[in-house]
């Protein structure tokens, strides 16, 4: 009896200890409470999927999206029953802002800012303390850096055709078009009476209108694809602009023969001539290009192509497909089966895909000096609660400035060059220094190559960078360029602030 009393604690300490113990219970909750409540629980209300984010699209008046002028694009109407749908400007922003259906669910940046768009998507603390009463809808307005304008011409300039077009302020990152054809009508999948015999259509066309080509489109790039080439030999210290390659020089008509695979030129400029990276840019040698790519060495183009953003989604608004300098098969460092496809990539084709997005913030970077900036279309949410605004962010500086300078020589070579004319026919924006690079990019088979072109004006301070892709459209100088030149004109000269 005596040695249980003596191992007996006194009950003051026990039931001290119990409350203790409770009390750190209830703290943990609470902490782990606030912490899903205020810190993530406005992460996961934003995702599309969310319950509360689906019930709200089909019931609250969403926010307004505007472009960079306030224009209206996306805006609220009422059917004949009083219930709330969306309406649009006009197709050609389909593919950027999407639609947002009853019936269908949504898409582009109705999809992407759903939560924003409906009210839902608020600060931290706001949508904590919303919780104990108040409004619990804050439906904002999307500024966009969009020009509903530059929008519509780069829509009316690729016509019927199939392509993409990507406009943006290399300084900024700022889109201001991001154009995909086929357009549709996303106000009649946003309408009741429309959307289903609308939706089927769509859904059947082989044409694939549904497709944002601009940022989900992968494509062969062909000889634009010269300048990520460049970027890599130049900054890996493989070459500089003054090297020559006595190979390149003695191809001739028999071309360059790398393991057995015979690499030729599309023409006989300058045949038997050691160019530099400047005329070889002019003339889009595919074999001064071949040769710096196994100079630079795998591992290296693959290096350079990841810093522009290469081999993984590019952070933005919208889903973005991923490019790539080869599938990565290879034993090589940057995956390449053997110099043959290093070769070939290093001049656009092999297993060398891209989006127009990419293409274009490869464009920027140069004329950025070696800097890479993230693209965005948002610019600002205005909500009753006040307006968030969302500024330019460096992603990173992929190569230095002297670089980034001797690229911005050759592309302007490619476009202003007394050679350089005869491959990117219109690109020049009339009294305006103008760079760039077109492409031809061959697919195999009877069908014409993809035409392509990016570049940037003015050289010597940029204001917009361009990507232009026309599927199936021939050569690059021939159709692309003179696109590109056109709405780079329109917006420097009518459009531009």
């Amino acid at each position: 009896m005596l040695g249980s009393a003596r191992s007996r604690r006194p009950m003051g300490i026990t039931i001290l200890h119990i409350a203790i113990a409770i009390a750190l219970a209830f703290g943990s909750l609470a902490a782990a409470a606030g912490y899903w409540g205020v810190v993530v629980a406005p992460d996961l209300v934003r995702s599309p999927y969310d319950a509360a984010v689906i019930a709200a699209s089909r019931t609250v008046e969403r926010g307004r999206i505007l472009d960079r002028r306030g224009a209206v694009l996306a805006r609220n109407e009422r059917d004949e029953n009083g219930e709330l749908y969306r309406a649009y400007a006009n197709q050609a922003i389909s593919q950027v802002v999407g639609y947002s259906s009853r019936r269908f669910g949504s898409a582009g940046l109705e999809r992407a800012y759903s939560a924003e768009l409906a009210g839902l998507a608020v600060d931290p603390l706001a949508d904590a303390l919303r919780k104990f009463g108040g409004d619990p809808y804050d439906p904002q307005d999307l500024h966009l850096s969009l020009s509903y304008d530059l929008q519509r011409a780069a829509v009316r300039a690729l016509g019927d055709r199939k392509g993409a077009v990507v406009m943006l302020d290399p300084t900024t990152g700022e889109i201001l078009a991001l154009a995909s054809t086929p357009t549709y009508d996303a106000s009649a999948i946003a309408d009741p009476s429309t959307a289903e015999e609308t939706f089927a259509a769509l859904q059947d066309d082989p044409d694939n209108p549904l497709l944002p080509r601009a940022t989900l489109g992968r494509y062969v790039p062909g000889s634009v694809f010269k300048i990520v080439t460049a970027i890599a030999g130049l900054g890996s210290g493989a070459i500089t602009p003054e090297t020559t390659f006595p190979e390149q020089a003695e191809a001739g008509d028999e071309g360059l023969l790398v393991n057995g695979f015979r690499i030729r030129n599309s023409h006989s400029l300058r045949e038997g001539q050691a160019l530099t990276l400047g005329q070889a840019t002019e003339i889009s040698s595919n074999i001064y290009f071949a040769l710096v790519g196994l100079a630079t060495g795998g591992d290296n183009l693959a290096e350079f192509a990841e810093r522009l953003g290469f081999g993984a989604p590019l952070p933005f608004d919208l889903p973005t497909a991923a490019s790539q300098v080869t599938n990565g098969r290879g034993d090589d460092p940057g995956g390449f089966v053997d110099d043959v496809e290093l070769a070939n990539a290093a001049y656009g084709q092999g297993e060398t895909f891209v989006t127009p997005l990419q293409m274009a913030l490869v464009a920027s970077t140069v004329a950025n000096d070696g800097v890479l900036m993230k693209p965005r279309l948002v610019t600002a949410l205005e909500g009753k609660r006040g307006t968030r605004e969302i500024g330019p962010e460096q992603l990173r500086r992929v190569l230095s400035a002297d670089d980034a300078q001797a690229v911005q020589r050759a592309m302007r070579r490619a476009v202003e060059g007394d050679l350089g004319r005869q491959f990117t026919s219109g690109a020049k924006v009339p009294g305006v220094p103008t760079a760039g690079k077109s492409g031809t990019a061959e697919l195999g088979g009877s069908g014409e190559p993809h035409s392509w072109f990016i570049g940037f004006a003015p050289v010597n301070q940029p204001r917009v960078a361009i990507a232009v892709v026309v599927e199936r459209a021939g050569r690059g100088g021939a159709v692309a360029s003179p696109i590109a030149g056109e709405l780079m004109r329109v917006y420097l000269e009518e459009i531009g602030e």
